[in-house]
């Protein structure tokens, strides 16, 4: 496997030969001194170009940076919807190991680049376009300290959408119950969670995507409880899991509630909480819910 030395030599070589490039910058895990390093990191790479186009047109470029085992261009798949605007990546993985997520973007899209806000080091500038990018920092995915009404949204979804998976569990329709468990309930429970650790940390720290980075920060009785909220493929599962889900939103959203001078509808959790409970309990058979 190459050596991060040796995968930026690469890659800086490649832009000092070729007059198209003007400006490389790297993003991602590896800015972040915050982030654990591992074998996995991406590099995530910005080439600033004068010439799109000779680029998209001619594929094969990408070659000098290695023997690839799979590789995906976003920008020109018909399944998913081009998100970059006018820029074109290539997702690079390499026989070796490494993985290089390469995008490319307009020279005169400069500034529009670094007003992201995202943490980026200039390894190249040939033109001094890029002299302003201030110092690679993850302040910008801190946990966010939310307003009593983006709280009580979040509260009202969960609970809300809890219905939704009741709902799908006594018609037997588990993909769709498990859908909105873990697709529109979860995120809610998420993000109440990662509220809690933005208070035991005064909002300084970021849980990574995904929320990878929360097991560092919970309390090992409640990693325990987050991990049991996931289901496996019986609806009994399911309804435990629901349930669990529940018992640790509320536990969390009472905690956040009153360290933030919250106020939590615990009315609707009551009698939420006693619908999902009697769904549950519902005849298959059953043609009326009251």
């Amino acid at each position: 496997m190459r050596s991060e030395k040796e995968m930026l030599n690469v890659i800086l070589e490649v832009a000092e030969r070729d007059e198209r490039i003007r400006a490389v910058t790297l993003e991602g895990s590896r800015t972040n001194p915050n982030v654990p390093k591992d074998m996995f990191q991406d590099y995530d790479i910005a080439f600033h170009v004068t010439d799109m186009e000779s680029y998209i047109n001619e594929p094969g470029w990408i070659d000098v940076f290695g023997e690839r085992i799979i590789l995906q261009t976003p920008e020109a798949m018909s399944m998913f919807p081009p998100e970059l605007g006018g820029w074109f990546s290539y997702l690079m993985l390499f026989t070796d190991g490494n993985r290089i997520d390469l995008t490319l973007i307009p020279l005169d899209e400069k500034d529009d680049y670094r007003e992201e806000n995202k943490p980026m080091t200039v390894l190249l500038d040939k033109d001094n376009v890029l002299f302003d990018v201030p110092p690679p920092t993850d302040e910008g995915y801190w946990v966010k300290r939310p307003s009593a009404a983006f709280y009580a949204d979040c509260c009202n979804e969960f609970w809300w959408v809890s219905t939704y998976v009741a709902k799908g569990l006594w018609r037997k329709e588990i993909l769709y119950a498990q859908e909105h468990l873990n697709k529109v309930a979860r995120p809610m429970l998420l993000k109440m969670l990662e509220w809690q650790v933005g208070i035991q940390t005064d909002f300084s720290v970021s849980i990574g995507k995904c929320g990878k980075y929360l097991e560092k920060y919970l309390a090992e009785d409640r990693w325990k409880a987050l991990l049991s909220t996931y289901a496996s493929g019986s609806y009994d599962e399911v309804w435990r899991a629901l349930h669990a889900a529940g018992n640790l939103f509320r536990t969390t959203a009472l905690e956040v509630a009153r360290a933030l001078n919250f106020e939590y509808p615990i009315e609707d959790d009551r009698r939420v909480a006693a619908y999902l409970r009697h769904v549950q309990g519902l005849s298959p058979d059953a043609t009326e819910i009251y």
